[in-house]
């Protein structure tokens, strides 16, 4: 009868042991884990800005005044590139893949681009080219933490 309670603890001191190493294991790849979650933020907001970019396409947001085919030429194109472009990032980024991150950058880069050197189409925004400078800051230093991280 003493050898079954022996068993039962070293058994007990095993399971412990290994739930101990899991957790300390998983520890070590916290900053990943935060750039994974800030990725799905963005690839929340993506879904977002996508589709209101298709709703300003099909008309269910604005009125007759601001149809899109009432709008000029330039701001339909890029209306309707940010309405793909924002959606595919956001499949890419909610993946966590590498390439949703590079389509993510370009349409970070691109929406600054326009607000800043062609105001007439979107009106030229600085809050929104610094929410996404913010976003991109926020990126590389997460990136940046998490490749700190895994050892070359």
């Amino acid at each position: 009868m003493s050898e079954t309670p022996s068993r039962d603890q070293s058994r007990d001191a095993m399971s412990v042991a290994a739930i101990s190493s899991d957790r300390i294991q998983s520890d070590d790849n916290v900053w990943t884990r935060r750039l994974v979650f800030f990725l799905r933020i963005m690839a929340v907001i993506s879904v977002a800005k996508g589709l209101y970019h298709w709703a300003q396409v099909t008309g269910f947001v604005g009125g007759e005044d601001e149809a899109f085919e009432n709008q000029p030429m330039a701001w339909q194109t890029a209306t309707v590139y940010f309405a793909v472009i924002e959606l595919v990032a956001a499949v890419g980024l909610w993946l966590a893949t590498p390439w949703g991150a590079v389509v993510w950058l370009t349409t970070v880069v691109s929406m600054a681009v326009i607000e800043l050197m062609f105001p007439g189409i979107y009106g030229g925004s600085l809050l929104i080219v610094g929410f996404e400078a913010l976003m991109l800051a926020a990126y590389l230093a997460l990136a940046w933490m998490a490749a700190r991280e895994r050892p070359p």
